[in-house]
């Protein structure tokens, strides 16, 4: 590997030169099975025919041209997010951070218009917002912190699912403006709280008797990943504030910061900006990956993951293996650590991410079959089997 990277990432030693739906090509020609899907982005699966070809033909047509200018194809894309969401008004950059930063901005602008001396979010442990000076301030995990202090003030972490620590937090801290949560945990290993969806339903309630933005951090769980469009729709609600990136352009990167509500008219002109979010391309990329999600995989998100739950249930609950999760987006979460799995399993030609040690973090792509979804849990669990009696005799 060249010493021209500046080695911020542990990578393995592969690399890929082709893929197709549910299977990645490495440099060998050797097929892998991918339940990784670029950390839940190509949600319709690699090289999809009809996102690739929307982009080579933008491409050939028109890149870039700046927000200076009406963008048409941003505003298309504008209005079909807001339809397949609820939600009211959309800004675009490039990632799951910036749209973050985006709402982290909204909720200080939001705290400063109200006269608020120091706006602050509560935010949650074991959370993942980000990697910008914001972001992984709010990101509850001290690991990704450490070395980048002094850290952005205006937060305050609790537990994730504990309303009474919300509730106790705002009756010391008068300067509280919003809430940001993941309505799954992701990058701490798939985590659902105590009360699954619901948990969403009690912040809604709680925000609107506090008069706090509630934000939520769907760069991960939407566009499909958990069988409905965004989390927050197994629970009827509508949020202040929507983030979603990953799965929006199928791999081609773009973000969105979604607004209604309190939040509908808080940005005006000179408020934030982006010099590539919403370009001809992205746009173009985004509107097409939108309109193939609602052809199908979202339900088949639900129906394989419902599939691949009940299999790995059957396959290792004797072992005291559990699942948690939503559609695909789902922990396999073993009684001992398993970070050698990642290895073992890429010789074995599967893909995997292990996370927080000792969970197995599914996230393959949405238009997997019921044949891979079957072959998915069978050579995981032969892993896992193996890996787990081996380790006890």
């Amino acid at each position: 590997m060249t010493t021209a990277l500046m080695p911020t990432y542990a990578r393995q030693p592969i690399a890929f030169v082709r893929g197709e739906g549910v299977w990645l090509f490495d440099t060998q020609g050797r097929r892998y099975l991918d339940t990784t899907a670029g950390i839940a982005v190509c949600g319709l699966g690699h090289a999809h025919p009809v996102v690739a070809e929307a982009i080579a033909d933008q491409a050939r047509t028109l890149v870039h041209t700046s927000n200076l200018f009406q963008v048409p194809l941003q505003e298309q894309l504008a209005e079909k997010l807001c339809e397949v969401s609820g939600m009211a008004r959309a800004f675009f950059g490039n990632s799951g951070a910036e749209a973050n930063e985006g709402a982290i901005k909204l909720a200080r602008l939001y705290g400063n218009q109200r006269g608020v001396a120091l706006p602050t979010i509560i935010v949650m442990h074991n959370s993942f917002h980000g990697r910008t000076m914001a972001t992984l301030t709010a990101t509850g995990n001290t690991k990704i912190q450490t070395g980048f202090g002094p850290l952005v003030q205006g937060f305050v972490h609790v537990p994730h699912g504990d309303i009474e620590a919300i509730e106790a937090v705002a009756l010391e801290n008068p300067n509280i403006v919003a809430i940001l949560v993941e309505p799954i945990q992701g990058e701490s290993g798939v985590r659902m709280p105590p009360q699954g969806f619901d948990y969403l339903k009690q912040l809604r309630t709680l925000c609107d008797r506090h008069e706090w933005l509630l934000m939520l951090d769907e760069i991960q769980t939407g566009n499909g990943r958990t069988g409905k469009y965004f989390a927050y729709q197994h629970v009827g609600i509508l949020p202040d504030v929507v983030t979603t990136a990953k799965g929006l352009g199928n791999g081609f990167p773009i973000g969105s910061t979604l607004v209604s509500g309190r939040a509908t008219e808080l940005f005006g002109p000179g408020m934030h900006g982006t010099t590539y979010g919403g370009t001809p391309l992205g746009s173009r990329a985004a509107l097409t990956t939108i309109n193939e999600l609602l052809k199908g995989p979202i339900d088949n998100a639900a129906t394989m993951g419902a599939r691949i739950k009940a299999g790995f249930e059957r396959e290792l609950g004797d072992l005291g293996v559990t699942v948690e999760g939503a559609g695909l987006m789902l922990g396999v979460v073993l009684p001992r650590p398993c970070t050698e799995l990642v290895a073992l399993a890429r010789e074995a030609g599967v893909l995997l991410i292990v996370s927080a040690e000792n969970r197995i973090r599914l996230l393959p792509p949405l238009i997997i079959s019921a044949e891979e979804s079957d072959e998915l849990v069978q050579r995981i669990s032969a892993l896992v089997r193996d890996f787990l009696t081996t380790a006890a005799s």
